[in-house]
């Protein structure tokens, strides 16, 4: 295997790991205007999450460092082309950062509400337009022979990339809601798991109309093989919750962002950014990497710094696995 087919496997982790983190995060800000019925209750669910939301997004850094650094002709038609919606995203995380960290700076009521207003869209926004981004980026974007982006905007929001938005919201939103029954207590644990199954019957049935499109267009043996993976995890993780197993279903949610994942990164490759216009003109793992020098250099990095990085990020879930409720809320804030 080549030094590019190994950091094409490596980003795919990489965004693997920021979906399934930043996944349920994104999923308990949008579950903080569904779900929490009061202040406290909206004070459970962000401090479910706060100790861990900034930690989860070192990885979608890492993915787009990688890219640039492994893939740089892939990085520059894909951030030029998709330069909106990107920018969008950046600006939702930069604003939901700040709605976490000031919300309850002042005691006054529209003062918070306004911010827990800011955390739910800037949560639901960039959980959607992954899904699109990522939808466009398989199905193929019209690339010329120059590698450049000479689409519209417009081009970007197509009936494939939309079902890929609406999957990855209600996905990550069932995903958080999981998560959510799995770190509380009392009443809102159970309403948790309660929309925890509505969710994942919703999502199931998005999903499965969207693998199998993806399927039906750019698969292939092994895409198969994941796809059926993601099929049958999901299903399970419904099931799971149904039965009060928490734990099995946040596992096997996690199971099933992460075989959905690799499914869209199998039926990609060869290709990073497939051309609509001609396949010739298509972004491959050979045409659009770093000379074969930068890419050992990046390998001995990877090595040495992401086994400290998964230490470290293990180590905070560990040490604030516990449950927690309304009554270890001192205050209505």
């Amino acid at each position: 295997m080549e030094l590019h087919d190994v950091w094409f496997v490596l980003i795919a982790v990489l965004w693997t790991g920021y979906f399934f983190l930043e996944g349920f995060d994104f999923g308990v800000g949008v579950l903080t205007k569904l779900l929490a019925r009061d202040r406290a209750e909206k004070r459970v669910l962000i401090n479910t999450i706060g100790p861990v939301w900034d930690g989860n997004e070192v990885w979608l850094l890492t993915a787009g460092g990688a890219t640039f650094a492994a893939f740089p002709e892939w990085y520059a038609t894909l951030f030029s082309g998709f330069y909106l919606p990107l920018l969008l995203i950046l600006v939702c995380l930069i604003v939901r950062g700040v709605a976490f960290e000031y919300r309850v700076k002042r005691p006054e009521e529209n003062w918070q509400r306004n911010w827990e207003q800011a955390i739910f869209w800037t949560s639901l926004i960039p959980a959607f337009l992954w899904g699109v981004a990522f939808g466009n980026i398989v199905r193929g974007v019209k690339i010329d022979g120059d590698m450049e982006y000479v689409g519209t905007l417009w081009d970007l929001l197509n009936p494939y990339a939309i079902l890929g938005g609406l999957v990855t919201l209600t996905l990550f939103t069932f995903h958080g809601a999981v998560f959510a029954s799995l770190k509380t207590v009392g009443d809102i644990r159970g309403r948790a798991r309660a929309i925890a199954l509505k969710l994942g019957l919703v999502t199931a049935v998005l999903a499965l109309g969207f693998l199998l499109w993806t399927q039906a267009d750019t698969g292939n043996g092994w895409s198969l093989a994941a796809m059926l993976v993601a099929v049958v995890a999901l299903v399970g993780a419904v099931a799971a919750i149904k039965a009060g197993r928490e734990g099995w279903s946040f596992a096997l949610s996690g199971v099933t962002i992460a075989a959905a994942v690799a499914m869209l990164f199998l039926a990609l490759f060869p290709n990073v950014m497939p051309s609509s216009l001609d396949p010739e003109w298509s972004l491959t793992v050979t045409n659009a990497s770093s000379s074969p020098y930068t890419l050992k250099i990046m390998t001995w990095c990877a090595a040495i710094a992401t086994p400290l990085v998964l230490l470290y990020q293990s180590w905070t879930y560990w040490v604030f696995r516990k449950r927690i409720g309304t009554q270890h809320i001192a205050d209505a804030r």
